[in-house]
């Protein structure tokens, strides 16, 4: 039993993102995924036109030189974390890429504290993850076609059930709107913890695999990494819905 579950975990090993060039048709995209799937240990692949990306499960590391000499010559691969520009200088580029969350939530916090001077430190969590949730909501819906495919890349749920994925910004929006307008707090508050956990747990899993892919909070119109940072953000929002919790029958 013990064995079967080891096997198993140890399955799939890399998640891998690639982004292919020159897909004009669905008949492309299943001439590249039939490609990619003969390369060896490759166990699952999942390509989408829109935005030309091929997601790849394996056992073992496989090289976009490898990927690349499966194609056909009418297509490129890249990896999809050098799509767009490399910065070479270490923790310079480190904190360069967390530039625009750090921002962001910079401003949030900064709006949350300055409306609600001199209120209850309640309303101030309300505010700030009402406003939280709309404004990265927002971000998932500048690229909304590709944000389901880079969601499913680190949460489960999203993984597992595609729907949930496309549906996801929706929710982050009417959260927002029932913390900004009071509405159902207490369903607000237990949705949050319960939808930000599972993602919080697949964050966890990708940090702990060491694997480089995008993270999906900001959508994918900012190329964020995922790092300790999305994992840290998430922690905040949950933290503070705990302490909501407590304070309402405190």
């Amino acid at each position: 039993m013990l064995r079967s579950l080891v096997g198993s975990e140890m399955c799939i090993r890399d998640r891998l993102q690639y982004k292919i060039s020159g897909m004009t048709c669905s008949s492309c995209v299943a001439t590249v995924t039939k490609a990619i799937e003969s390369i060896r240990n490759v166990k699952n692949v999942t390509v989408s036109l829109d935005p030309g990306l091929a997601v790849v499960e394996s056992n073992e590391d496989v090289s976009v030189d490898v990927i690349q000499s499966v194609l056909p010559d009418k297509f490129s691969a890249k990896p999809f974390e050098y799509y767009g520009e490399v910065n070479t200088d270490g923790k310079e580029s480190y904190l360069a890429k967390l530039f625009p969350l750090i921002l962001i939530l910079s401003y949030i916090s900064l709006t949350s504290i300055i409306i609600n001077f001199g209120r209850s430190l309640d309303d101030l969590m309300m505010d700030f993850m009402g406003i939280f949730f709309i404004v990265f909501s927002f971000f998932k819906f500048l690229d909304y076609k590709s944000f389901p495919n880079s969601f499913a890349m680190y949460d489960p749920l999203a993984k597992a059930l595609p729907l949930y994925g496309w549906i996801y910004p929706f929710i982050e929006t009417i959260l927002g709107l029932m913390f900004l307008f009071r509405f159902q707090l207490f369903t607000s508050i237990i949705i949050t913890i319960l939808l930000l956990s599972i993602t919080t747990y697949g964050v966890v899993n990708v940090l702990k695999n060491k694997q480089t892919i995008q993270c999906a909070c900001l959508g994918t119109a900012i190329k964020l990494p995922m790092t300790i940072a999305t994992l840290i953000e998430n922690g905040i929002m949950i933290i503070m819905a705990l302490i909501s919790i407590l304070r309402m029958y405190a």
